[in-house]
């Protein structure tokens, strides 16, 4: 099995987090993960700084995607090579057409925050999405309820579990677990694509959408 937080802001290249890269690396080991995807906001590591983390981090896998703020919300795209055609306040529909022509995968994060019309939005594109982010630090209770809902409509998207993790001691409340080993993007690309993960929490810790059973 392969335990990966995949929604994870750090000081580099996100201005709002407080979770330096090399504590990342520290506190994703004692949260038991097996990698981490860094999720900045609308920005990629280079391949460079990241092969850099990744020497540091031995056995811990550790990759990049992003968060893309799109003009309809906020969105986790994994697989993209550039955000040349996705800046800042871009359609999802053109964000949408990105990630297709690119073969990335594209999971919707804390759908419903900030009263998000998420069923407008599934009702214009259609179920299209990879996976719905079930649980994280910034899914309530009551958005956890919309999601499965939503899942319990469209079984055809997969659900995620992630810590959005802005500060150290938030990296891995909520992981999702993958069956088999992740040790490349394109590996996680397709995990996301078969649906194969499953939301999982860590003991111990505040869960702020509660635990998965």
């Amino acid at each position: 099995m392969a335990r990966i937080d995949h929604h994870i802001h750090t000081t580099r290249h996100s201005p709002d987090s407080f979770i330096d890269p090399d504590d990342l690396i520290d506190r994703a080991r004692e949260a038991g993960l097996d990698g981490v995807v860094i999720t900045e906001h609308d920005r990629l590591w280079e391949p460079d700084e990241l092969a850099e983390l990744q020497a540091r981090a031995g056995e811990l896998t550790v990759l990049s995607g992003v968060e893309v703020s799109a003009r309809e919300g906020h969105f986790l795209v994994y697989g993209l090579t550039d955000l040349d055609e996705c800046p800042p306040g871009v359609r999802l529909q053109t964000l949408l057409e990105v990630v297709e022509a690119q073969g990335a995968a594209i999971v919707a994060a804390h759908p419903f925050r900030w009263d998000q019309d998420f069923e407008g939005i599934v009702a214009r594109h259609g179920p299209v999405f990879d996976a719905l982010e079930l649980v994280s630090n910034n899914v309530t209770p009551d958005m956890r309820e919309q999601i499965e809902a939503m899942l319990g409509r469209f079984p055809s998207m997969g659900a995620t579990g992630s810590s959005d993790a802005h500060d150290p001691m938030t990296v891995g409340c909520y992981f999702t677990e993958f069956p088999g080993s992740i040790r490349t993007l394109a590996e996680f690309v397709s995990a996301l694509k078969a649906r194969s993960g499953r939301p999982r929490h860590r003991q111990g810790v505040a869960l702020v959408g509660g635990p998965v059973v």
